[in-house]
């Protein structure tokens, strides 16, 4: 765990208090389509209005790549705050450092707050210039860091610009910090792991590290498909990565040296096509016709997963067992969905689950506020189950 400064350490009355936020939002006909990252630093702002602060938000938007783009503009995003903020007036600058930012900043009384422009329509934000983290340090008198989603990336707003000026974590980097910390280093156990998902090469180096930290790995998705053809069985016209087999098969030893039990599916259910509506069979996972292709684990496997999941204390999450966003393929993840959440509300489970699948699937299931913490960073959640140093947790350390 980090040690940091928490926001009720910090005394913010009167001081401008730069806010590094995640306001990269989907955006539809020029209006934000999803509010989700809004809503979710609400309570930071909230806490430092009330507390009397000038709260000055930076946030990156898409890739302008160093240029200033206008439909990549924060501008859009001022009324979606304000009424975030239950009608709070929300200024905005046209840039993010400078005389205009500036005088923006210099214009706001105690208990208001201030959009900057995108980050990133200075080059300098992702190359993690020291200049450019100055000049955003000139506008602030304390530094906010509420982005874990952003958290894995070096750049001036999240890395260098936290040495510059007195530093804490918002409310939702500070849950994130806990959430995590509490799931994988300090657990309690047994621990299992949910790993799903295409491709084992994009989460080799999870898997490797998962393998040393958890007692039990449950792997779905496609990615079972490699480790199930690596080991002789059969998988038909399943996405396979063939170029892994030597991998998976190492993955597999790395876990019996650990003591780590992995799980695979017992049965499955297949079709010719992914398509809806398309006509589907289910069968033991050592049965899968050569014209078929494995699209969602069966109910064999569903019952052997929960039954383990009774067994264990924590459960960290990250991508779903089958292709969910094309029914009936979703079966095998709601279920697995809607159990540990009975699990976590009955109090025998801590379950943390994180990136953007897993939150679509949990949504998708209607229990994505049913368990213990649902992280809503991609590559950051990743990057910290791999066991790496996150840049922009690591400056709050102190």
């Amino acid at each position: 765990m980090v040690a940091f400064k928490t926001l009720d350490q910090v005394d913010v009355a009167g001081k401008r208090v730069l806010v590094r936020v995640d306001l990269n939002v989907p955006m539809q006909g020029g209006k934000v389509s999803d509010l989700t990252r809004i809503e979710r630093v609400v309570p930071t702002m909230k806490r430092l209005l009330a507390a009397k602060a000038k709260v000055v938000l930076l946030s990156h938007f898409g890739r302008p790549k160093g240029k200033r783009v206008a439909d990549q503009s924060l501008q859009p995003l001022v009324e979606p705050i304000s009424q975030a903020l239950g009608g709070t007036p929300v200024a905005f600058a046209e840039d993010c450092i400078g005389p205009t930012a500036a005088a923006v900043v210099d214009r706001l009384k105690p208990g208001e707050i201030a959009l900057l422009e995108n980050l990133r329509f200075h080059k300098e934000e992702e190359e993690n210039d020291p200049g450019f983290a100055a000049a955003l340090a000139a506008l602030g008198d304390l530094y906010v860091n509420d982005a874990f989603s952003a958290a894995h990336r070096a750049h001036a707003s999240t890395a260098a610009l936290a040495h510059l000026l007195p530093a804490a974590p918002g409310l939702l980097m500070q849950a994130e910090i806990e959430a995590l910390g509490q799931a994988l280093d300090h657990p309690q156990r047994p621990l299992a792991a949910l790993v799903g998902g295409a491709k084992v090469s994009t989460k080799l180096d999870l898997l490797n590290s998962l393998v040393a930290k958890v007692n039990v790995l449950i792997i779905g998705g496609a990615m079972a498909n490699t480790m199930l053809l690596a080991h002789g069985v059969a998988v038909g016209r399943s996405l396979v990565e063939r170029d892994m087999l030597d991998t998976a098969r190492a993955i597999t030893a790395s876990a019996d040296t650990a003591g780590c039990t992995i799980v695979l599916p017992e049965d499955a259910v297949v079709a010719t096509a992914l398509v809806p509506g398309v006509a589907t069979r289910t069968v033991p996972i050592d049965a899968v016709p050569e014209d078929s292709m494995v699209l969602d684990i069966g109910p064999r496997s569903v019952a052997a997963i929960t039954a383990r999941l009774t067994q264990v204390k924590t459960l960290v999450w990250n991508g779903p067992v089958g292709a969910f966003e094309t029914p009936p393929f979703d079966q095998g993840t709601v279920a697995i969905a809607k159990r540990v959440a009975e699990l976590v509300k009955d109090g025998s489970l801590m379950a943390v689950a994180g990136g953007g699948d897993t939150v679509a699937a949990l949504a998708h299931a209607g229990v994505e506020d049913k368990l213990t913490y649902v992280s809503t960073a991609g590559g950051a959640f990743l990057e910290w189950l791999e066991g790496r140093t996150l840049p922009g947790v690591a400056a709050l350390a102190g």
